[in-house]
């Protein structure tokens, strides 16, 4: 046993002794309650304000279970025996690891934080902590891999943050355990354990910081209460007025969606996870996404594309919000490679085009499959991922006239504004993404956010049926959440649902002979037919298997006001975020 072991006894008899810490083994009960003197501290609105003119920031998965190239945390008890997982760090000696080599990527990747996991559910951690032996000091490393970086960080102009897993199933007192959190342990202690959280936490800001953000995660499961959330986030504010405080540290979250549920719960801002947020100019949110599938590293996975990156970027900019983009180093230390090549890439782009990204509010136009809007100051910045097929973007009119019009792309750009809207046409599309600046004679941020735009579909706004809705959440995961064009919303269905069908009812007939169809989660349908209905009888108009990220087909021209999406195999609940029928209204 080390010696900072018998430290933490006597830091803790000496708490609960003279009271210095209020949380000391106190019941359940106190230690999320409130005296009538505290009050619920306020993200610090400097500090808000700076993060989000960030926008771009780096995620960072890592810990001994590199060594298997399973998922943190969640393969303990899993895909890797639990003796097996949790002795991994006896074998964890990064020596390649270089924190400035981190932060020299991060910067030429464009992001201005970064947010490294402290601890995740597995509960190692990769500071020297006071608190436990279950650390990066008993590792063959024996190097303190937040000191470090913290270091690098300030040294390299990077603002420092921390991701902080609440749940804990490596820890005894913690009431549940691996696989998942699915046990549960003998003898528990609640409690006890939340001080052990609220030390860790106050000895992270007091070692390493200020910091930027601390980043909490694992406030999902049962042990914690919306009294507890109260309680640490007021904790952390004491620790660090200033820093930001996302909404897993309370219970409101709303699952992967990431959105708070109410003004009584913590965090300063909302987490939408593995998708891009919807726009939201009143809360702010971050979007936290994989660079490749998993959090992670695992040898071979996925790699998402130049374009996959940017479009997400951009999205999640357009609609106001923030970027983590994840990277999960290797076991020797390193970022892979191939990883750090396509974040150098996105660099170079944002080197190019950046002033539309960075101090930027999204909007007015919200983002939709045609592209995304930025504005500040009198420019609005438009980034067009898809170009009608007749070449003109038509845009929504604004009360703001245009002054000037620019592809800063390059090429010729054609634009005219009316009453009914904006026309643009761009004699040289970028291959990429075509960046248009859009100068107005006023405040561009004081413009209305305007509806989505439309990809010219005839289906997009029209009414839509299902076969299914997830927990009969029509507001949430309605037929119709397919058809608004936004990339951000989906029709879902329950789990286990492995046959289904989404209609549209275009209202008048229209000539159909083209289909556009993207899965929220890529490959769980496996197989399915576009219907159009003639006569009573629906017609096949299109047969295929997969549909992926995004499917589009064109087939022979059919004349009909009603169509579906029949799925009739699916390894899961389906889920879509667009079906999208292209065609011409008959007269």
């Amino acid at each position: 046993m080390r010696l900072k072991l018998v430290r933490v006894s006597v830091l803790g008899l000496s708490t609960f002794l003279l009271g210095l810490v209020g949380l000391a083994l106190l019941d359940e009960r106190s230690l999320g309650e409130e005296s009538p003197a505290e009050t619920h501290s306020p993200a610090n609105a400097e500090s808000l304000a700076r993060w989000q003119a960030m926008r771009f920031g780096m995620f960072i998965h890592w810990g001994p279970v590199s060594l298997k190239g399973t998922e943190i945390g969640w393969s303990r008890g899993q895909q890797v025996p639990i003796e097996e997982y949790d002795a991994l760090y006896n074998q964890f000696n990064p020596e390649q690891f270089d924190a400035d080599e981190w932060v020299t990527l991060a910067k030429q990747s464009g992001m201005k934080y970064l947010v490294i996991t402290s601890k995740h559910h597995d509960g190692f951690c990769i500071w020297d902590s006071a608190y436990t032996d279950y650390d990066i000091m008993s590792t063959p490393f024996r190097r303190d891999i937040l000191r470090e970086l913290s270091d690098a960080c300030r040294r390299g102009g990077i603002v420092f943050c921390t991701y902080h897993s609440i749940c804990d199933w490596h820890h005894p007192d913690y009431p549940l355990g691996s696989p998942g959190g699915r046990t549960r342990k003998p003898n528990p202690n609640m409690p006890r354990y939340v001080e052990y959280l609220h030390n860790q936490t106050r000895e992270i800001i007091e070692k390493y910081g200020p910091l930027g953000m601390m980043w909490f995660d694992g406030e999902w499961e049962e042990p914690w209460t919306h009294d507890y959330g109260k309680a640490l986030c007021e904790h952390i504010r004491r620790c660090q007025p200033d820093i930001l405080i996302n909404n897993r540290v309370d219970k409101g979250r709303n699952g992967m969606h990431g959105t708070t549920a109410g003004d009584e719960f913590r965090g300063d801002f909302d987490t939408p996870e593995q998708r891009v947020g919807t726009f939201n100019r009143e809360r702010p949110w971050e979007t936290c996404m994989t660079i490749c599938r998993q959090w992670a590293w695992k040898p071979n996975d996925s790699l998402k594309t130049l374009r996959e990156c940017l479009e997400i970027l951009l999205r999640t900019v357009g609609g106001d919000g923030n970027l983590l983009l994840n990277v999960g180093p290797m076991p020797d230390g390193r970022i892979e490679p191939r990883q750090a090549d396509r974040l150098r890439e996105i660099g170079q782009w944002l080197g190019r085009y950046g002033d539309g990204v960075y101090g930027t509010r999204g909007g007015p136009f919200k983002p939709g499959r045609w592209g995304a809007a930025t504005c500040k100051g009198q420019t609005i910045y438009l980034f067009v991922f898809a170009w009608p097929g007749e070449g003109d973007l038509t845009l929504p009119s604004i009360p703001t006239r245009i002054e000037k019009a620019t592809a800063l792309t390059g090429g010729n750009l054609h634009w005219d504004q009316t009453n009914e809207g904006i026309t643009l046409r761009a004699d040289s599309p970028d291959p990429l993404i075509t960046v248009i600046e859009l100068k107005v004679d006023g405040d561009a941020l004081a413009i209305p956010s305007v509806a989505a735009v439309t990809a010219g579909a005839a289906s997009s706004g029209k009414p839509a049926q299902a076969s299914n809705v997830f927990q009969n959440k029509v507001g949430q995961f309605g037929p119709q959440m397919a058809f608004d064009d936004d990339p951000g919303t989906r029709w879902a269905t329950d789990a286990g649902i492995a046959q289904a069908w989404l209609g549209v009812d275009l209202q008048t007939p229209h000539e159909v002979s083209r289909v556009f169809i993207e899965e929220a989660f890529p490959g769980r349908i496996q197989s399915f037919r576009i219907l159009a209905e003639k006569n009573g009888d629906w017609i096949v108009c299109h047969e295929g298997a997969n549909v992926g990220e995004g499917f589009s087909a064109d087939f022979p021209p059919i004349v009909a006001q009603r169509f579906r999406l029949e799925i009739s195999r699916a390894s899961e609940g389906p889920t879509i975020t667009e079906f999208q029928l292209f065609g011409k209204p008959v007269r």
